[in-house]
């Protein structure tokens, strides 16, 4: 049964991140409308608490490669390699100046 619950959460949550006070007003009520124990409430907040997480950290990866792969696309370079072109420039500079 509970896992029927939590396939039910995910579908309606569609894996979106959700407040710690909503996910816990979200328990009460499905320990109260399922009979759920305490302990069986807080193991599936703490789930669904994961899941969320685990969700966040994927999309962003997701994102951060996307992006990557747009400046790639665009021919920009990323602010790492920026900043080490800058870097050399100016020990360059530096060089010149000093000959």
């Amino acid at each position: 049964m509970l896992e029927l619950l939590e396939k039910a959460m995910l579908t309606g949550l569609g894996a979106a991140a959700i407040t710690q006070k909503k996910a816990e007003e979200l328990v009460k009520e499905l320990k109260e409308k399922y009979k759920l124990s305490e302990e069986e409430g807080k193991a599936f907040l703490e789930k669904m608490q994961n899941m969320a997480k685990e969700g966040r950290e994927k999309l962003q990866e997701t994102a951060e490669v996307e992006v990557k792969k747009a400046l790639d696309r665009m021919g920009l370079v990323s602010k790492a390699d920026f900043d080490k072109l800058l870097k050399r420039v100016e020990e360059l500079e530096t060089k010149v100046k000093g000959a």
